[in-house]
């Protein structure tokens, strides 16, 4: 049995996985390196920022301290030490839902295929523990358990790390909107034009990637990354900054918790790489190069999905679209979406504000309203995929309905967008001039490049 190297601050620590670890305190980054070799950062692993640039002489004393800064940039557990590894048990027990609420989460369970699917309600009766209730059952559902031979309790343990290590406090970015977009992906998964091509593994794959996609978010986009120099983006060289991190720490949680352990070792660094390119595939910044890619293989009807490559292409797709679908739900669930997403632009704006630095596109809540934030969302990037997806699936009924609550979600944003705005727009694009207006490409860059923090 190989120990596992930890690489934190400069200090070296070797751990043999089958030990019993007491107390395991990570500090800044982390890094795992197991057999394969490829890069892993492990839970906890929340990068130092350069409090230089933001300590600026204004503000050097309503600062007060790094941990003030730090608590400000939402990375709220910086100090944190993983429970599992100070061996300390969970104080609940394995049971996946709570007894009080056991019986109207089953029942929604019973329909997590629907559309309407209610991830906030859901959310609230499993005690904030949807991302963790949902995967196990939809691993159980799937027969991925069996398949697979996955350890029920190993299965739980790497879900909840993968739970906890969403920011709760983040107002968008955290382990409900992960639940929102699993759940989404299972409706994908299911879709006639693809379900009967998929294998377990790309059903496994979908799942993993959807629940982890965000992980470790620390509520600001890759822009506030890069121009604070932070850790992050000088690692990834500010490409995809966000999404390789996402990448790095979920291939950490597999290895710490041991999951795929079983399995050869060519096939978890095969299930490890392609995991990588379907997180990759969410940053927004490669939004044209997918939606090219795919218009191309419908116009020229070469998609084969007997193929794995292109089936693996079809769920890097499907991947997007259930990261970008709250405008395809019904009014009143996107519209609390909407909201949560506008409310971490705007905190991320009044961090900038405060201490001096450029306010990022959309996060300025005096002028950045959160109707022609979406009417802009909608236009230039959802619509235009989920456009493209309908084609894919034939127009499927799911496709329609989502179509559907888009354009009578899109109305209603621009029925709430200031007169001032929708009177300019002469009823074409229905927004602000500074993000909806459709006669500018500049504008539609902006909303590409700084849609999601």
């Amino acid at each position: 049995m190989s120990c596992l190297m930890v690489e934190r601050c400069g200090e070296l620590l070797f751990e043999n996985p089958d030990q019993n670890v007491k107390c395991v305190c990570m500090l800044g980054d982390v890094r795992l390196r197991g057999q394969t070799g490829v890069p892993a950062e492990r839970r906890g692993s929340y990068p130092f920022i350069d409090f230089r640039l933001l300590n600026n002489t204004t503000y050097s004393g309503e600062i007060g301290t790094k941990k003030k800064v730090k608590r400000l940039l939402s990375f709220q557990r910086y100090f944190h030490a993983s429970r599992l590894l100070r061996g300390i048990i969970p104080q609940a027990s394995l049971h996946l839902l709570d007894e009080d609420y056991l019986g109207q989460a089953r029942h929604m369970l019973s329909k997590v295929g629907m559309w309407d699917f209610d991830i906030f309600l859901f959310d609230r009766l499993t005690n904030g523990n949807s991302l963790v209730t949902l995967l196990c059952h939809l691993f159980n559902t799937h027969g991925l358990i069996h398949h697979f031979k996955l350890d029920m309790v190993t299965l739980h343990r790497f879900l909840v790390m993968v739970q906890e290590d969403y920011h709760s406090q983040n107002p968008y970015h955290n382990a409900v909107h992960a639940a929102d977009v699993t759940q989404a992906m299972h409706c994908y998964l299911k879709e006639p034009k693809l379900a009967s091509f998929l294998t377990p593994l790309d059903i496994m794959l979908g799942l993993l990637a959807a629940a982890a996609h965000d992980v470790d978010h620390p509520g600001v986009n890759q822009p506030f990354l890069i121009k604070t120099n932070h850790h992050l983006a000088n690692l990834y060289q500010n490409m995809s900054v966000l999404e390789n991190h996402h990448w790095r720490s979920t291939i950490g949680m597999l290895r710490e918790s041991r999951l795929l352990a079983h399995l050869p070792t060519e096939m978890t660094q095969d299930i490890e790489q392609q995991l990588g390119s379907l997180i990759l595939a969410t940053d927004i910044n490669r939004q044209n190069e997918f939606l090219t890619r795919l218009k191309a293989h419908l116009h020229n009807k070469d998609l084969r999905l007997e193929d794995v490559h292109d089936r693996h292409f079809m769920l890097q797709i499907a991947l997007k679209c259930a990261d970008i679908c709250n405008p395809c739900r019904i009014w009143e669930m996107s519209k609390q979406w909407s909201e949560r997403v506008c409310e971490e632009f705007y905190r991320q704006g009044d961090l900038e504000q405060k201490f001096e630095l450029e306010i990022s596109p959309l996060c300025n809540q005096q002028k950045d309203s959160i109707p022609s934030i979406q009417i802009g969302f909608m236009t230039y990037i959802v619509e235009p995929l989920f456009r493209e997806w309908a084609r894919f699936t034939g127009n499927s009924t799911l496709s329609e309905n989502m179509l559907s609550h888009l354009a009578h979600n899109k109305a209603q944003w621009k029925s709430l967008l200031p007169k001032q705005h929708r009177s300019s727009s002469g009823g074409s694009g229905g927004g602000s001039p500074d993000h909806t207006d459709h006669g500018t490409e500049n504008e539609e860059q902006t909303v590409t490049e700084d849609v999601a923090p």
